[in-house]
């Protein structure tokens, strides 16, 4: 199959349910699973990765956009869905329609979405609590917190199933980030207290993103969401060998040309690089507009023939070059792991993000719709109503 694409990403659903039952493994009987599965299931695929994660027990799936969640209605996935983010109001009748539940995180948003529920229904909700992070969600400790609260609760258009927030150091381990990733918890219980002593009946209580579904199994509480170690990566270089993770996504190519240049020439724009001596160069087709980031030229190394080969010059957009000087054996036509192993040598993400200053989440998302997916499964699917087993592009 490979032989079809000048590049293409393979994504491994064996590794894929390892990861989900590794984590798994780590939860109470009781305590749900919410896969995230925003931004295309980082990268992953999201329209092809939910019904797996559906049959192999996922309870919920968590989104950044109602226009993800419609995506994922559109390809049949009927299990829960919560919206993560902000949807305008407007799109409140297409949510109550599809079954989707939104996330709440302040008073006055509610009541727009409430004002635009068609009658007669109610749009069902997640409270988003902001116990530290600043970003979206409604202060505990403000004035004025406990009454939004109540106000989003008592809407007789919202139905709400709910509470939540994020923690915003969760994947660090120093004492002061863990003292704050405590804090947070300690307020968003005390806030959970304050509502539950007011006689309502808050739903779902969850908090743990992967990081802190790793480091603090005491915060599960009645649901974890888990988004990038469900992908094989850990939430941050600290958290690294925290629990067994394989990673789901491997990008390849393959040598379009060789050629042999004198010492002195250089190679693709700007002539960041000069061949010192003769040297014998790879053309691969695959750029920074595949998500083969731009500053990786004159970094990253790739892997060809068991071999591990620098990349040299600036990464153009749809193509790269290789400096295979020292890998006589590599022939035109030779795949090339981008990000992958190959023998006993092995590239990742987590590697790349690092020359870059960036992370793996930015990485694994990058990776472009124009790289075919290519989901690979070895072993016997989750239930016989899969259809995996075949090397498939998206």
């Amino acid at each position: 199959m490979e032989q079809d694409y000048r590049c293409w990403a393979e994504i491994s659903l064996d590794n894929l349910e390892h990861n989900l039952h590794t984590l798994r493994g780590r939860l109470r009987g009781d305590c749900r699973m919410m896969a995230v599965v925003k931004a295309n299931a980082y990268g992953h695929g999201d329209r092809e990765l939910a019904p797996y994660l559906q049959r192999a027990g996922v309870d919920w799936l968590g989104v950044a956009t109602a226009q993800e969640a419609a995506h994922l209605r559109d390809a049949g996935v009927d299990m829960p869905i919560l919206v993560l983010g902000y949807t305008p109001p407007a799109m409140a009748p297409r949510l109550v329609r599809l079954g989707i539940t939104q996330t709440v995180f302040s008073a006055d948003y509610g009541r727009q979405l409430a004002d635009r529920v068609p009658a007669g229904q109610a749009l069902d909700v997640h409270l988003k609590v902001d116990t530290g992070m600043n970003r979206l969600g409604i202060h505990p400790e403000a004035e004025g917190g406990l009454a939004q609260a109540l106000s989003v609760y008592q809407n007789p258009r919202l139905r709400c199933t709910g509470i939540f927030t994020h923690f915003a150091v969760a994947d660090e381990v120093e004492e002061d980030a863990r003292a704050h990733t405590r804090g947070q918890f300690e307020r968003f219980m005390d806030f959970c207290a304050l509502l539950q002593g007011r006689g309502l009946a808050l739903g779902l209580r969850h908090c743990c993103n992967s990081a802190a579904l790793l480091l603090y199994p005491e915060m599960h509480l009645d649901m974890v969401r888990c988004g990038i170690a469900l992908y094989g990566l850990a939430p941050s270089p600290a958290l690294a060998g925290q629990a067994p993770l394989r990673p789901v996504m491997s990008l390849h190519s393959r040598i379009v040309q060789l050629k042999e240049i004198p010492a002195g020439q250089g190679v693709s724009y700007g002539r960041t690089f000069v061949a010192p001596s003769p040297r014998r160069i790879a053309t691969v087709p695959i750029g920074y507009a595949d998500g083969y980031q731009r500053q990786l030229g004159g970094l990253a190394k790739a892997l060809v023939r068991g071999g591990a080969a620098p990349v040299v010059g600036r990464v153009c957009m749809d193509y790269l070059m290789l400096d295979v000087t020292a890998l006589p054996q590599v022939r035109e036509g030779d795949r090339v792991t981008l990000v992958g192993a190959d023998g006993p040598l092995a590239v990742t993400f987590d590697q790349l993000a690092a020359l870059t200053g960036t992370v793996s989440y930015e990485r694994v998302c990058a990776v472009s719709p124009r790289v075919p997916r290519v989901y690979l499964r070895e072993t016997c699917p989750p239930s016989s109503s899969s259809s995996e087993g075949h090397p498939e592009p998206s």
